[in-house]
């Protein structure tokens, strides 16, 4: 595997302010194939994370990393760490988005830092979003994603220590899903998400250095997206945090739920019961 390079925090810290404006239109059949993906009936509402379907970067082949994304160094700085997952993201929903709709999303990158981590060097960046369609401001979006170094023999792969994220097992069981291979290529097609950890066995196991493929961080926080809406008799949260706290991988996915008046909270947890995501919905 080879060896990241030194990091210039200088040099990664003068992406911060850089902005992005992308368009795109929320098609009938986009929802439609996140309908038949997330398990949702296509005759509902838009599914709530459907605005992470939109403005993929869609590069020619020639111009992608060895991982699948986009090279680094336009929009998102070129971190040199080899592993990237989304750490955690905070959602202000204004105005559910709707089929047909014309959505502009204007995005700024916020922040960049670096931190020592248990297996390694870890780098944040945070980058907000603004997403609106004709009728105003729908979505206000921040997201952090991490870049990691290289994996190392007995690396779980987890972002947080055991018992923070243990402590939320008493929660409720509502229901497990299987997030098997054909879940994971669907997912990643209709976000046009190359990155290869999510179809690619031989990749995630022998580059990476992960069990099995790794569920979408956004296909898990739509999951319980759409479980936080559900359990409220329909409505959508008017915020959702959630935060990765360690990989889950393909297989059985199973979400909890713990409601305390107006503030709801969830997360995921793969085979091994141990939460992998956690969220928290309010109205």
């Amino acid at each position: 595997m080879s060896v990241a390079a030194p990091i210039d925090i200088d040099a990664l810290r003068a992406y911060i302010g850089r902005q992005e404006r992308s368009s795109d239109v929320l098609t009938p059949r986009l929802c439609r194939e996140l309908c038949a993906t997330l398990g949702e009936s296509a005759d509902g509402p838009v599914p709530l994370g459907s605005h992470w379907c939109l403005f993929p970067v869609i590069a020619p082949a020639a111009e992608l990393d060895n991982d699948g994304h986009s090279r680094r160094g336009r929009f998102l700085p070129p971190v040199p760490l080899p592993r990237r997952m989304w750490a955690s993201g905070a959602l202000q929903i204004l105005d559910r988005l709707r089929v047909g709709d014309r959505v502009e999303r204007h995005s700024r990158i916020a922040d960049v830092s670096v931190k020592d981590g248990r297996s390694g060097k870890l780098c944040f960046v945070g980058v907000e979003h603004a997403i609106s369609t004709d009728r105003g401001l729908a979505i206000k979006e921040n997201q952090q994603i991490v870049y990691r170094s290289a994996a190392v023999p007995g690396d779980s792969g987890a972002l947080a220590p055991r018992d923070t994220a243990d402590s939320q097992a008493q929660s409720r069981a509502v229901r497990t899903i299987l997030i098997d291979t054909v879940r994971l290529f669907r997912y990643s097609a209709v976000t046009f998400n190359a990155h290869r950890i999510h179809y690619d066995r031989a990749y995630a196991i022998g580059t990476e250095g992960y069990p099995g493929l790794v569920v979408h961080g956004p296909l898990q926080a739509s999951l319980l997206l759409e479980l936080a809406a559900e359990e409220h008799g329909g409505e959508s949260p008017q915020t959702f945090s959630f935060r990765a706290l360690r990989p889950v991988f393909e297989g059985p996915v199973t979400l909890y739920v713990d409601v305390a008046g107006e503030t709801m909270r969830l997360w995921t947890a793969g085979h091994d019961g141990l939460p992998a995501m956690s969220a928290v919905a309010t109205w």
